[in-house]
């Protein structure tokens, strides 16, 4: 019997869904700058295109060989692993740059650990779908099964991990920009914790979702029940997910370019002999941003990338280090009072 013809199956669907965001992330990448962080959806996008599209060879192609079946299905499952596993890489970029000392010692044994149980975990299912192409039993497709609720349930877990520590520091800022009555640092704030916050309602019922559903795999890689026709579809959102990240991207890229607008307004301003920039009850508080090809002299240079807010009255400053993921994306910001 001839295999079915590629682009009548969703594997198909779902590649090209990678390949699409793969080149929205080059484009995204090209836009606010190269940088580690817009590289990841770009990585998880090749990987995603690059696994399913190995998922028809290894699965659906009887008329390969055994051995190049199973040699794709183990690169598939390599390339689900970077796929699934770099989805949490997004909010460590950003969790390694602004946690300090103790905070960043827990964060980082908890999420290495975490992280190195989901690469063993798919190591044992990469063996035994090796297995499984080369000769067919029932047992170790329920091994397989058993083992991906593991997997899927760990990476719920990881990032829950990233999402509580992002949402507690970005709360923390944005309570200090309140503060000193900035609305910039406080507008700023509450899109990275939505975003935080987005992440974590998605991708947390996604890893518990394919956990349960999964669990009523009956034939390796097809959907041959509602269960798994259900899991397949929460797969479908998890490969859309970096259109989550870009997003996320731009509205960071966006935010700190209005912050651009208002402080190149304010010199203006200041430079005609206008009024102070904001000023109420002795606080006053100054936006500095340096980009890439506008330099500051005015913006301190160092190894903190913060956002330092400071009274007059009570000669007090906070630093907010969050902006480190401003610069990230080619900025960096500095607050004078």
């Amino acid at each position: 019997m001839a295999p079915p013809v590629y682009f009548e199956l969703s594997w198909s669907i779902l590649s090209s869904i990678g390949l699409i965001t793969f080149f929205i992330s080059i484009l995204v990448a090209g836009i606010v700058q190269l940088t580690t962080i817009s590289i990841i959806p770009i990585v998880i996008s090749a990987a995603c295109a690059l696994a399913n599209g190995l998922c028809y060879y290894a699965f659906y192609a009887d008329t390969y060989s055994t051995k190049s079946r199973a040699v794709a299905g183990g690169f598939a499952d390599v390339f689900w692993l970077i796929q699934e596993a770099g989805l949490s890489m997004y909010s460590y970029q950003i969790l390694a740059k602004v946690l300090q000392r103790q905070q960043k010692k827990v964060f980082m044994m908890l999420f290495w650990t975490c992280i190195l149980v989901i690469c063993a975990i798919r190591t044992v299912i990469l063996v035994s779908r090796v297995m499984e192409i080369e000769s067919p039993t029932g047992n170790i497709q329920t091994r397989i099964d058993r083992l991906h609720m593991a997997y899927f349930i760990m990476i719920a877990l990881v990032e829950t991990l990233n999402s509580f520590f992002l949402l507690r520091t970005f709360a923390a800022a944005r309570r200090a920009s309140v503060t000193v009555q900035s609305r910039t640092a406080r507008g700023l704030f509450e899109v990275l914790s939505r975003s935080a916050e987005i992440r974590l309602a998605i991708l947390c019922p996604i890893g518990i979702s394919r956990a349960i559903t999964y669990s009523f795999q009956a034939t390796a890689q097809a959907a041959t029940n509602t269960a798994s026709q259900l899991d397949r579809f929460v797969y479908t959102l998890e490969c859309m997910f970096p259109m989550i990240m870009i997003v996320d991207v731009l509205a960071s890229k966006l935010t700190y370019s209005k912050v651009t607008l208002t402080n190149n307004e304010r010199s203006r301003t200041r430079s005609r002999g206008g009024g102070q920039d904001v000023q109420t009850s002795g606080i006053e508080v100054e936006f500095l941003v340096r980009t890439e090809s506008e330099p500051s002299t005015r913006c301190h240079i160092g190894k903190s990338a913060g956002i330092r807010l400071s009274t007059r009255e009570t000669n007090s400053e906070e630093t907010i280090p969050v902006a480190r993921h401003g610069s990230e994306l080619g900025h960096s910001a500095t607050c004078h009072a």
